[in-house]
């Protein structure tokens, strides 16, 4: 987050534990990171409330880009999301230009998963 308040005049993010959400936003305060706005909650859903977000930057893999991210996406705005399966997946660059949306494989990587309704479930093993 503190790389990202560093290049953005405000920063959203959303931790799915409360306790990270907490340790996160102690820190944030303590360095003077005071433009990162944080919350806890499903991550897969976003932040409807402060949409549209010129960027979305997920630090999760989900299987599929959720929907949610792209309709809180601004136009002309960047998500930035490893998509596929829990073993293996590949940094996806989607892009809104004129409502319809432009996507290009980065590179193959390996995230945490996402959990949660875009996700896969917390109780399925890795």
């Amino acid at each position: 987050m503190a790389i990202l308040a560093q290049l953005a005049l405000e920063v959203f993010s959303v931790e799915r534990l409360p306790g990270l959400a907490e340790q996160a936003r102690a820190r944030l305060d303590r360095l003077g990171y005071l433009n990162v706005h944080m919350t806890y909650g499903n991550g897969s859903v976003g932040w409807p409330e402060h949409a549209p977000y010129d960027a979305i930057v997920v630090g999760a893999a989900a299987p599929n880009i959720p929907q949610p991210l792209i309709e809180q996406l601004a136009e002309r705005g960047r998500l930035v999301i490893p998509v596929g399966p829990r073993q293996s997946q590949i940094l996806t660059l989607v892009e809104k230009h004129a409502g319809t949306l432009q996507m290009r494989q980065i590179t193959s990587c390996v995230f945490v998963p996402f959990i949660g309704e875009y996700g896969w479930p917390s109780d399925e093993s890795p």
